[in-house]
């Protein structure tokens, strides 16, 4: 099948992505997201599927000939930061910004859609867009599944941009390409007094801060060299005023990690170091988990199918340097096969960045991208049937 090319449909693309900037929602909020996402694509003649979702759409391209379904996702939410990057098309919603580029996913993957519509009749089988709500918490990958519309997908493709890589350059990489990225909350219980008299009480600050220094081995003696991982404390509460000691702390981070197995070895050690320190200066501490997505895995197959794909468009591929941010794009890779790249955007700050912004010169490049992945991988699966 030959290359898609969106060059023409640019300005098409970066009106899309400057509405999105300008009226971001967060997550589960996305409702105008959503309306205009499918007005654009009724417009385009895109069929739109419903699988009851509150926010997020579904749409399909393809299946005239009957053969397999992938699903290219671009996920639609923004995040709670007051813009500060003075474009022309700014924020015009105090608070809330696309801080990390969700725009330019939609916009992208909506640019593949149209692509694809147009040379429709050449498809060997169902291309399904899942215009997904909520990555931002972690929840909407989880909602589009349970709704049934991954059902019957043979592959799935998604990307994030990656604004420390030039327009042009997409990062593709089998195996581990985004952490696991799990939150804790410990509640460390002592006893309050006078802080002129500590013997008195039992002091869960002091417990807190040997808890923090004991935290920082696990990954030095518990994880091996070969492996990663990262525990953080990034929140330490106790007390209400100077003179007296807290009865009470609270600390609060996250774990990254790459690894399954490593991921529990980790949290199950995190436990029994968080419990000896307790007991060892006689105060007590639990731990609550907020289960975040697990590591994203690529399958080396789509890994090898993509490079190839996109050094014949004339892009620069590279393996990247895996990210230890979080993405929920994971949990479709835990029902079906599929990848996740980085696209480059020469962006001049990282993702949730007030001032976060992105070359649009990369639209055109992520929709032909994803415009012949999809074509590609439909008759690569047909094949193999």
């Amino acid at each position: 099948m030959n290359s898609f090319s969106a060059e023409s449909m640019k300005q098409r693309l970066v009106e899309i992505r400057r509405r999105l900037h300008e009226h971001p929602e967060l997550s589960h909020e996305e409702f105008a997201t959503t309306a205009s996402i499918e007005r654009w694509l009724k417009e385009a003649g895109i069929r739109i599927v419903d699988y009851g979702l509150k926010t997020g759409v579904i749409a399909e391209v393809g299946g005239l000939k009957g053969g397999p379904i992938v699903a290219v996702r671009a996920d639609i939410d923004a995040l709670p930061i007051h813009e500060e990057t003075g474009l022309s098309f700014a924020s015009v919603l105090p608070g809330k910004m696309h801080a990390c580029g969700h725009d330019f996913h939609t916009a992208s993957i909506l640019g593949t859609a149209f692509l694809l519509k147009e040379r429709e009749a050449e498809l060997q089988g169902t291309v399904r867009f899942l215009f997904q709500p909520a990555e931002e918490n972690a929840r909407g990958a989880q909602q589009v599944i349970a709704s049934g519309a991954l059902a019957g997908v043979s592959a799935v493709f998604g990307m994030h941009n990656k604004p420390d890589l030039p327009v042009g350059t997409i990062g593709i990489k089998g195996g581990p390409l985004m952490a696991a990225a799990d939150g804790f909350v410990i509640e460390v219980d002592g006893k309050g007094t006078h802080a002129a008299v500590p013997e008195a009480g039992l002091d869960p600050i002091v417990t807190a801060a040997h808890i923090v220094t004991a935290l920082q081995s696990i990954v030095s003696r518990n994880v091996s060299a070969l492996d990663s991982a990262v525990v953080s404390v990034t929140r330490i509460s106790a007390g209400t005023t100077w003179n007296v000691i807290s009865d009470k702390a609270e600390l609060e981070g996250t774990l990254r990690s790459f690894d399954e197995p490593v991921r529990f070895k980790v949290r199950e050690r995190f436990e029994q170091v968080v419990a000896g320190v307790a007991a060892a200066f006689a105060t007590s501490a639990r731990v609550k988990w907020i289960d975040g997505p697990p590591a994203v895995v690529n399958d080396k197959k789509w890994a090898d199918t993509a490079t190839r794909i996109g050094s014949r468009l004339g892009y620069q591929v590279i393996e990247p340097t895996p990210s230890p941010a979080g993405e929920d794009f994971s949990f479709y890779l835990q029902q079906t096969e599929g990848l996740f790249v980085f696209m480059g955007t020469s962006g001049p700050h990282e993702w949730h960045h007030p001032s976060f912004d992105l070359d649009e010169a990369a639209l055109p490049i992520a929709a032909s991208f994803f415009a012949s992945l999809a074509a590609e991988a439909l008759v690569e699966l047909k094949t193999e049937l």
